[in-house]
Formats: C-alpha cells, structure tokens, sequence
C-alpha cells in the first residue's frame, strides 16, 4: 500500500479511487463516487502465494499415433495408451524393471497367432498382454494427440472450411471407456484430421484451470488444414502453465519436403497464441504464445526422414532384427524371408564385379554394422549391448545419427530453441504394413523407415538457457566486428592474438548420434510465477504390437514436481491478508469498527465458528427470510460519514451495492444533505456513536434458484463500506443454500428418490450433479401430488368447519381468487405456515402434518394453495412445455379454421393424446386440473342452496382458475401482435376449460 503523503500530495482522481487508498484533505468532497474493486486485495494475497502453496508430484502420459484414418484403429487406442499394452520388449531397449507395469511376457501370445488373427472389427492388442509400464490410475494427466483421424489425402477433407466433430467422437468414446472412473476431460481441439484431448484424474481435474485452446493450419498453399497443429495450455495448481502441441508437418523424403516441413514448426511457434491467464481472479493483460510456459510437449507425426543411408539399406539392417519375433512362418515371415533373401542375392552379384569394400564405402555408411548384424547373435550374450555390433542398440544408434530432426536441431534449423527427446531406444515408427508387427511398408515403394513419430518437451529452463546462448554468441560476433573495426583484421595479427574461432551452426555438430545428451535434466525449473519445479522423463517408447495402423503409437511418461496452491491454506492467507488491509489505518482518517452480530441460535445448531469479521446466515431455504445485525461503531476522533457502495463483480453477480438476494437497512435516516453527488445513502457517526445495519436474505427468484440448485453459483458475496476520508472495509456475506424442489422440470422431479431433494443434499457440496442421471421413480412429481391431495382435502374440512361454527360470517371463497390468491395484509404467521409446506416438500412428507396443531383449516388451505401456485409457476419449462403447447395449438387453430364444434368431452380426449406423448407431464397436469374442479365443485355447492347462485359463484371460480393456471401450467412465448396475444391467451384458457368445465364465452372470431 503507497503511504500517505504521496497519496495526499497526488491530484490524480484514480489513485483515490484504489480501495483503502488515503484521502485527500479533509472537507474535500469534489472527486465523483466511485466503485470499490478487489483488485488490491487479490494482488496481496498472490504476493503471499508461496505461503499457500505445497509440493505435489503428477505423472504425465503423452502419447500419439497416425491411424491413417484405418477402420479399427479405435478398437486398440485404450490397451495400448492406457493400458501400456502392446509393447515388444526384445524389439525395444526399455527396461521393464522398474516402470510400474508386467514384465511377465512369456504368457504374452506370439506374433504369428497375433497377426493370423488381425481383423478390423476386432482389438489387434496381444492376448495375455497385461501392460509393461504404467497407466490407469497411477496417470494424474493424459495427453493424446492422433493424426489422420480422416483420410487427409481426400480433397474433400483436405479442403473442407471447417471441423467435422463426428470423427473425433469416435475417438473421445474409446479413450473416455478406457479410463478409470472419475476422469474429466479439460482440453479439447480437432482440426480436420488432427485431434487433442487432455484427461485429469479426479485428485488433479479441480487444479486445472486457464485453458486455452487453438489451432494452426500450414497445410495446402499454407494455410488449409490437411497440415498443422492443434495446442492446449492449462495452468495446474494455479502456478505451473503446461502446453501441449500435436501436429501433422509435411510428408516426403525430398529436400524440399523437409525445409517445408521446418517452415511447418516455424509457423506453429510464430501463430500459437493463447487467452490470458487468470490466476486467483487476477487476469493477465497479454496473451501467451509458446515459449511463455513452464513445461511444454510437442508431439505428432513430424515426418523427419532418414538421411544419407539408401532405404533399402536400412530395411534389410531392421528386417535382420525383426525376423527374429516370428517363431513360425507366416504371410510377414516370408515377406521378410524373401526380402532378406533378394538383397543377399544382389550383394554377391555386386561382390563379383566390383571390390565390394569400395562398393559398400561409397554407398552404405553403415556397411561393417550390415555384417556384423548378420553374423551369430551369440556374442551379445558376452558383450554389452552398446559394444555388441550385432544388438539391437548398435543399430539404432548408427541410424539415428542419419535422423533429420536431429540434423536439423543442430544446424538451428528446427526445434532447436530448447526442446529436448529422450533416448530412442525403439525401432522406426513407420511405415510398416498394417496387421504387421515387423514388416515394413512391402508395397511396390518400399519407403525407407524413419522414426516420422516423435515426443519432445522442453521446460521454461531449456528455453531460456538457450536464449541465453544466442544473446551470448551476439555478444561476441559484436565484439569480433569491433575488433575489426580496430584494425584487428591482419591475418598475422588474428592468428597471434585469437586463441580459437568457433562457430556455433558448425562446429561440433556431428552427425553421431548421442542417447546421453537427450536424458531429461533433473535440473530446477523455475517457473514464471517463481516457482521451483522439476520435471522428470521416466520412459519414452513405442507399442511395436499394435497393428491396426502402419506407424506405431508412441508414448512417454513424465513425472512433474510442482507446487500447487492448497485451497484451505490460500483461505487462511486471504482471511489474514483482508485483515491486514483492514488494520492499515491512519489517525488523520475517521475509524470505524464493524462487529457482525452472531445468531446465537443457528450459530449453536449449525455449529458455526463465532466469526465477527463475515456474516454467516447459515442454511437458506427457498423464498423464507433470515435476518442479521451488524454493528458499525465510529471508533476514531472525527465524524466518519459512511456508506455502502457498489462492488465490482462478475456478469453473474449483478450490480450494486448487494447482490439480488440480500438488502440491507440501517436504523437511522440518511443524511439530507449529501457532501457528494452520489446515489447511494449515506449516514454521518459522531465519535463514540454507532449505526445498526440489518441485512436480510431471501432467494426467490426462481432464476437464481435454478442456478443454486446446479451448483452453478453460491450464496456468497463481499460487501463494501466506504468511508469518505478513510478506507473501505471488506464485509463478506455467506450462506449454504438448501437445495428446492421448486424451480426443477418435471424430468427432474421425477427422479428425486424417496425423502426428497434434501436427501440428495450432499451429492451438491462437490459441485453440480443432477438427478437427470437416475432413473425414473415416479410417474408424475410427488409434489403435485402431495399438493393437489391435501388441497382437496383441507378444502373438503374447511368448507365443512365454516357452515357449522361461522356460517353468518362472510366466507373467504366470496373471493374468486381464494385459496391460491388471498387478499389480505401478509403475516409472519402466514409466511411461516408456507415455509412448513415447502419443507415438508422437500423432505417427502405429507404436507397436513406440517402445521401446527392449532392451526385452522382455513390457514392451512391457503398456505398450502398459494404453495400450489407459486410451485406449479417454478416448473422449468411448465408443465404444459413448449413443444407440446405448439402441437395443441396447431390442433385448436386447424379446428378454428375448419369451424368444427367439439364436445368439452371430444376436446379433452383430443388434448390428452396429444399430452400422452409425455406422460408425466400429461399425469401432473390431470392432478392439477382434476384437483380445480373438485375445488369448484365443492366451494359451489355449499355457498347456496339456490341452483341459480350456485351456477354463478360456478362460474366465477372457473373464470378465475383458469385465468391463473394458464399461466402456472403453460410455458411458451406468447405472439408480439395484440390481436395475436389475446388470441394465444384465449386458446389457453380454453385448454384449462375443458377440464374443469367453465364456460368463458371465446373471443377467438
């Protein structure tokens, strides 16, 4: 917070206006109210953010595949992604030791029984294959990324304008059903044949938060979809921002193909822009691209090729090691058989025409690996895999030194800006023939394979340190062109005084292929919001057993150690922090003390902690009052003139100075005569006076019902009292919303089990969950029913009651409107009648045993009618929704039209088949209608013995309860045009008519 003298000495308006900020002098009334912000208070709780945070671990699956838009693929994407099935140990170097899966693959079935049995309708997975590294719910995050999930060399595809979501449904299915349960899914992002999901587990999804998600196009003429990526960035534990990056880049093994497929990843850097970050309700000012994060993946099919090294070449070195997999003949053995064979055909016709030294030097870099890979495979029992020429390992190694990335990477061409790969210790991902595990494409091109699939990541570190390097080597090139500018340019003089010239894009970069220098760095990260964390790669390989596609699935698995904000400890530090503001006082500004008064009785029943520093109403319920008292005492040495102001708050929230749901009042008038020219009341305390402020809650609207009934919002709020001359004080304002049965639509009602919606009321604490889910137990609301039932019957004993001890007074049903509309001032005893009705709702019980013995019948038939009412009137969507309003309207209007007269019967039987269409709606509005007539029947007939009077007081109910449920029962938009209006209201009435037997002469003509 600025101190004082600065603040006195300022003119800036704005810097007055910052809650808490210190006036200006005294008596000066001139500046324009203004609206208090808690933008300072969240700024000093996120300076204490390391006080509410604590250090957590999540593992991090990544995993990609191109299905080449291959029917079935789905079918294997769980086993091998979640399951961590489908890996080939001898045709991998991971170790299975100590990766958290099954290392038992004796039982595992063999190759050949796998691929004679491969069948696009069925999983490709190996039997008895239980998953050799870790998944399940070990993973807190997974992210997939699948290329080709449409055939993209189709132009219809490849063009197409816009996204399909149909495909990736697909897709979205088979992950979801492969999942524990509990899993959400927080990012998601197609395009075209590109595909993005990242799940949480249950303990991690309420930490994500900021996601933000886009696209990047770099295929056809630069700009269609064919090609490209698709990103997401989510911020984990409110401290760490992770970006995941899947993309297609450009196919091809020319040279052309390859500066394209740099320009690919260039543009996805460049274009990749996310929404700001909003942290603990402070929000960023600028928007993130890549290269602002703490951790970020990229993976996809990159389609780096192998360079400098014929294909055929590398076929047969791979073919050498995959043939071994195959126990007994089949359609890929002999494939590979023949292959071998053909090349060993070709290489002694080439040994007897040309010195086959030369021949091999010339042509085949890798030619003393070539012999020693098919010389006995005995000596790698003897030797270590790296030293044995013939392993598996040799002859990764001695190919991926031909591997474009990693050229690419070092010539600062591509990737190269920090990103890392873990040790490739798999074989090339692609291309292989599909329903194969070691057969490479046998087509009629025979591409060469490569490892086109990749997984890299880079930490805020990485990019740094390299940005570092760049700065480092401007520096110098600087320092050489001054040095020039010296005269430092003889070549006498530059080899006497320059020690060594180095350049960075050349020197050291050769093309040997080292696993060490792509281990993950253990090394701290320090994150952009000052964090320390650690990110640790645990493995990185492919599923070579997955046969539904020709590249092979790809996947790594990281352990990240952050910290993460500890809601509990962040409250604590929030609570301390408003405190802290609230003390920075100063004896020059007026001082007031505010003592929330505590509501001993709720405090004790609910076992609320005495908190006078927030208001705590305790459990509300829907349209009853609560009231409490705050105490505002001037407690400094000059007047303090005072007032509530508006708040800032979110579109959800509402303007002003409270919330819809809460009003306030305060024991004393407001000053005449105003030192401002603003709206709001304000209220002058000497020193040693005090002020009673009563703050009354009640949630009646049913809007706002609805959304506490989802858990779409709370009850909670700050308030602000502002003191000219002084500071703003902080009042929060809770409640815990007791869940309705007002406000829900018939198809939820239906489903709230026995004992009510209370009974579900901690199914609510976690977050919205709906009874939609269940299954249906009632055929119409028990509400109605308990309703409609009791009103029949306390009419029935009320009406009795009147004639036998009041029968010369003036009966209430003279009115119309009674019992669902009565005329009279309202009573705290009425409002507590109510209440009793709408919680013996709530609970599922019988509403005639919610009152108290002494209660008269005419007390408790209103009560429980104008509950009837204001319940029928909350129904979402009414009982008579809109759709099936629209078809009986069009009913009545072809009737109008043809000019047919239907019987009050004939209509009714017209109106409730085309009700049936949804029977618990056609079932609550027969309780209803059927209970109204009961009620005219009833109150008419004791009002008089004559036939003629009882016919009008008939007439006048029936006038009457029609014109008020038409509008409880009925819910569709109503025609602009006054003619039009009066005629849908009329046609309303008309279907209330019918089934209770008025006669209201129609206007219709």
């Amino acid at each position: 917070m600025s101190n004082s003298s600065r603040l006195d000495l300022s003119p800036d308006p704005h810097i007055r206006e910052l809650p808490g900020a210190f006036p200006t002098t005294p008596g000066e009334y001139e500046s324009p109210p203004v609206i208090s912000s808690q933008l300072s208070l969240s700024q000093a709780v996120h300076q204490r953010q390391a006080e509410y945070t604590v250090p957590r671990k999540v593992k991090i699956k990544v995993g990609t595949w191109n299905v080449a838009a291959l029917h079935g693929t789905e079918l294997d994407l769980g086993a091998w992604f979640v399951g961590g099935k489908g890996i080939s140990e001898s045709l991998s170097i991971l170790s299975f030791d100590n990766n958290g899966g099954s290392a038992d693959t004796e039982s595992v079935e063999d190759v050949a029984h796998q691929e004679a049995r491969r069948s696009k309708d069925k999983p490709t997975i190996p039997f008895d294959d239980h998953g050799a590294i870790p998944g399940g719910d070990e993973i807190g995050l997974y992210a997939l990324g699948l290329q080709e999930i449409v055939d993209i060399s189709s132009p219809a595809e490849a063009l197409r304008p816009y996204n399909d979501p149909h495909p990736g449904r697909k897709w979205k299915r088979a992950v979801e059903n492969a999942l524990p349960s509990g899993y959400t899914l927080v990012a998601e992002q197609q395009l075209i044949g590109l595909y993005l999901v990242v799940y949480a587990a249950p303990a991690i999804s309420s930490m994500v938060s900021s996601v933000s998600t886009t696209s990047v196009r770099t295929g056809l003429m630069g700009y269609m979809g064919n090609k490209g990526a698709v990103v997401a960035r989510i911020v984990l534990g409110e401290t760490t921002r992770i970006v995941f990056v899947n993309c297609h880049l450009c196919a091809g093994a020319e040279k052309g193909n390859l500066e394209r497929r740099n320009w690919d990843a260039s543009q996805v850097q460049k274009q990749t822009k996310f929404n700001p970050v909003d942290i603990g309700g402070l929000t960023e000012e600028t928007n993130e691209g890549l290269g602002d994060e703490d951790f970020a993946f990229w993976f996809g099919d990159l389609n780096y090729r192998l360079e400098g090294i014929p294909g055929e070449d590398v076929r047969r070195l791979l073919l050498l090691h995959t043939k071994n997999e195959y126990t007994q003949a089949n359609a890929s053995k002999r494939k590979i058989d023949a292959e071998l064979a053909l090349h060993d055909r070709s290489s002694l016709h080439s040994h007897t025409e040309d010195d086959s030294s030369s021949h091999m030097s010339s042509h085949t870099p890798d030619s003393s690996l070539s012999s020693h890979t098919a010389a006995s495979p005995q000596s790698s029992d003897t030797l270590d895999p790296s030293s044995d020429p013939a392993s598996l390992q040799s002859t990764l190694t001695s190919l991926l030194s031909h591997d474009q990335l990693h050229q690419q990477m070092r010539q600062r061409k591509a990737f190269h800006d920090g990103w890392r790969e873990g040790p490739i210790d798999f074989l090339p991902t692609y291309k292989y023939d599909a329903g194969s595990v070691g057969m490479f494409d046998s087509s009629e091109k025979k591409r060469g394979p490569s490892w086109c699939d990749r997984i890299l990541f880079r930490t805020r570190r990485d990019k740094h340190e390299y940005d570092q390097k760049v700065r480092s080597e401007e520096a110098a090139r600087k320092r050489d062109h001054e040095m020039e500018a010296h005269g430092i340019d003889d070549p006498a003089i530059k080899e006497e005084e320059v020690l060594f010239d180095y350049d960075p894009t050349s020197d050291g970069a050769d093309d040997e292929y080292d696993a060490d220098t792509n281990q993950d760095d253990p090394a701290i990260v320090t994150t952009k919001a000052g964090f320390e964390d650690k990110i640790h790669l645990e493995y990185y390989t492919s599923h070579q057993r997955v046969l539904s596609s020709d590249h092979k699935p790809l996947d790594a698995l990281f352990t990240l150690s952050y910290e993460a904000v500890d809601p509990n400890l962040k409250a604590k530090v929030h609570q301390e922090v408003a405190r802290e503001l609230d003390r920075a006082e100063n004896e020059r500004r007026p001082t007031v003390t505010v003592i929330v008064d505590p509501h001993q009785e709720d405090y004790d029943k609910l076992h609320l902690p005495n908190d006078h520093e927030s208001v705590n109403f305790g459990n509300v319920q829907y349209a009853s009052k609560k009231t409490r008292n705050v105490t505002i005492a001037n407690t400094g040495r000059v007047p303090a003139t005072l007032g509530f102001t508006d708040r800032i708050t979110t579109s959800d929230q509402g303007s002003g100075v409270t919330p819809p749901w809460l009003d306030i009042h305060l024991d004393r008038a407001s000053d005449k005569e105003r030192p401002t020219a603003e709206s709001h009341d304000v209220y002058t305390l000497e020193p040693g006076d005090a002020v009673n402020v009563e703050l009354t809650i009640r949630v009646d609207d049913i809007d706002l019902v609805r959304a506490l009934n989802d858990a779409k919002t709370q009850l909670e709020d700050v308030l602000v009292l502002r003191v000219h001359n002084g500071r703003d004080y902080f009042l929060p304002v809770h409640a815990t919303w007791l869940h309705s049965s007002f406000g829900r639509s018939i198809g939820n009602l239906i489903r709230i089990p026995e004992g009510g919606v209370r009974s579900l009321q901690h199914n609510f604490e976690g977050g919205p969950k709906h009874s939609d889910g269940e299954g249906v137990k009632w055929s119409a609301p028990r509400e109605l029913f308990r309703l409609t039932e009791a009103i029949e019957d306390l009419v029935e004993r009320a009406v009795a009651e009147w004639g036998m001890r009041l029968g010369d007074q003036r009966p209430p049903w003279e009115d119309a409107r009674w019992p669902f509309i009565i005329d009279r001032d309202e009573t705290k005893e009425m409002q507590g009648l109510r209440e009793r009705v709408r919680e013996a709702l709530d609970h599922d019980e019988p509403v005639v045993h919610a009152f108290p013995r002494e209660t008269d019948s005419i007390g408790k038939v209103e009560a429980v009618a104008e509950t009837l009412l204001a319940f029928s009137t909350s129904i979402e969507g009414g009982v008579v929704t809109e759709s099936l309003w629209t078809e009986i309207e069009r009913s009545m209007m072809e009737q109008e039209t043809s000019q047919a007269h239907l019987q009050a019967e004939d209509e009714r039987v017209r109106v409730l088949d085309m009700l049936v269409a949804s029977p618990a709606h056609s079932t609550s509005f027969t309780f209803v209608t059927s209970m109204l007539a009961k009620l005219v029947l009833e109150i008419s007939s004791s009002a008089s013995t004559d036939a003629e009077a009882k016919g009008s007081i008939r007439r006048k109910l029936e006038e009457s309860y029609v014109g008020m449920f038409a509008d409880a029962l009925i819910k569709a938009p109503l025609p602009t045009g006054t003619r039009e209006r009066r005629r849908a209201l009329t046609r309303r009435k008309r279907i209330i008519e019918v089934f209770i037997g008025a006669r209201v002469e129609s206007d219709l003509v």
